[in-house]
């Protein structure tokens, strides 16, 4: 990272501000699951957040509108039987949300125009992975194409409106810790508990670059800089230095641009912006939000903001939905303990006229490619939409899930007698003792490859 004093910038005085406490969200119920991630995703409507809830694994899907104090009385989208760990909004219908849990399962739930009193069930069930999902995220040119990242280490591509698993992706030797897409939908960066980097072609399932990320033990993250080739990593060193370092897709030999941040122990969670080149990054306990300009291969520092209050997750707004009128270039929902509070970045212009060089032509609501025009090979890049006019919320979209996805949907009624509840559970030790043998299975055909790898390396 640079450390000139002064370089020309349009952003070198962008400030972050905190919405007044009536705008913001009190009374959340916030996961107390130690797995990692964000806990949060926005959309121009509404934010989905990991609740905190009794009989299984549940989320809430939060109106914008609804600020100050949320009800205990809120009806949440239930469905899983174990915690949930992500959720994703779909980019292209802003009522389609996806969402993973302990309990294997992806679950896709559209989500009524006005809250209701009853909880929300899911339209689609996805059952295929072996053990815990825990990263789901919409592909950003396609619609309705869904990656999901289980502990089983394995991928998966699923078209969601058919309900049917697409393509399974292998490669992973530990847990997967973060997920992203490119900027055309075409790959997939990942990193790993393994500290590997990886770059999957996730249509053909080949690894198409490998290398060493950071080699600290503890999270990882990656996300995609846009359309320039270069992938933002942020992890640990060997003495638990917090870095960020900046890749070329093209070797993963060295990383173009490494540098320690501080000495701190939460997971950076880090966020770019395509449109301003800005890379932001919020640490886990931390109060304050970082935030650089990346411009020919470097990072340059612009400021930070700061607060007392620590942050447990974060989710930044789709650009379409930003306020121009106010220069706001991006707006974080930050989660702390019962709260949710939306920060404002703006830049200082006193001209009320629209700021072309600010709000460049952003990536839109309608997708550039079908899922079966995807899934046949096709590639195109996002369709982007002007913002001088304003931005203009989508009537809602009708998800209707095929006949075929919906009859291989399994819905299990919750137990009402002592019958139900003996047949609840020798069903479940049933499904226990099936996992058992085919983990054992693979544990023996794993030994005989090895066996085969051995001998053919003595050979």
């Amino acid at each position: 990272m640079s450390s000139r004093f002064v370089r020309p910038s349009k952003y070198r005085h962008v400030y972050g501000t905190v919405g007044r406490r009536e705008v913001c969200y009190d009374n959340v119920k916030v996961s107390g699951n130690a797995w990692d991630t964000n806990l949060i995703k926005v959309n121009p409507k509404f934010f989905a957040l990991n609740w905190n809830s009794s009989g299984g694994g549940a989320f809430a899907v939060i109106p914008l509108s609804m600020t100050g104090k949320i009800p205990d009385a809120l009806p949440l989208y239930r469905g899983h039987s174990a915690a949930v760990l992500d959720t994703d909004f779909s980019p292209f219908n802003d009522h389609l949300i996806a969402s993973c849990a302990e309990d294997s399962k992806v679950f896709i739930y559209t989500i009524p125009e006005e809250l209701g009193e009853e909880d929300i069930e899911p339209v689609v069930r996805l059952t295929t992975h072996g053990r815990k999902v825990g990263q789901v995220l919409f592909n950003p040119v396609a619609e309705n194409v869904l990656l999901s990242a289980s502990t089983d280490l394995t991928m998966k591509l699923w078209d969601v409106e058919k309900g049917m698993e697409k393509q399974e992706i292998t490669g992973h030797l530990e847990i997967i810790q973060s997920v992203a897409w490119n900027y055309n939908g075409t790959l997939v960066a990942t990193t790993c508990r393994d500290k590997k980097l990886r770059v999957f072609d996730v249509r053909s399932n080949k690894i198409i670059m490998q290398g060493d990320s950071h080699s600290g033990i503890k999270g990882s993250r990656a996300v995609w800089m846009g359309d320039t080739g270069r992938i933002a990593t942020t992890g640990f060193s060997k003495m638990s230095d917090r870095q960020i370092n900046i890749w070329d897709t093209a070797s993963f030999d060295q990383p173009l641009r490494s540098n320690n941040l501080d000495t701190s122990s939460g997971v950076i969670m880090p966020f770019y912006d395509i449109d301003s080149n800005m890379l932001y990054l919020a640490g886990k306990g931390d109060g304050n939000i970082r935030y650089y300009e990346y411009e020919n291969d470097e990072l340059y520092s612009l400021s930070e903001f700061g607060s007392n209050v620590p942050q447990r997750g974060l989710g930044f707004m789709p650009k379409r939905a930003l306020n121009i009128n106010d220069c706001e270039i991006a707006r974080a929902y930050k989660v702390s303990n019962g709260m949710v509070e939306p920060i404002s970045f703006t830049v200082p212009r006193k001209s009320d006229s629209f700021q072309a060089d600010l709000f460049p032509d952003c990536i839109g609501d309608e997708p550039a490619l079908t899922a079966d025009a995807w899934f046949g090979g096709e590639t195109a890049n996002p369709k982007l939409i002007s913002l001088e006019k304003g931005f203009t919320s989508s009537v809602k979209k009708e998800f209707v899930a095929s006949a075929a996805a919906q009859a291989a949907e399994t819905i299990v009624a919750a137990p009402k007698t002592d019958k139900d509840y003996q047949e609840a559970y020798h069903k479940l030790r049933q499904e226990n003792e099936d996992l058992k043998n085919q983990l054992a299975q693979k544990d023996v055909k794993i030994r005989l490859l090895e066996v085969q790898l051995d001998q053919l390396t003595a050979a």
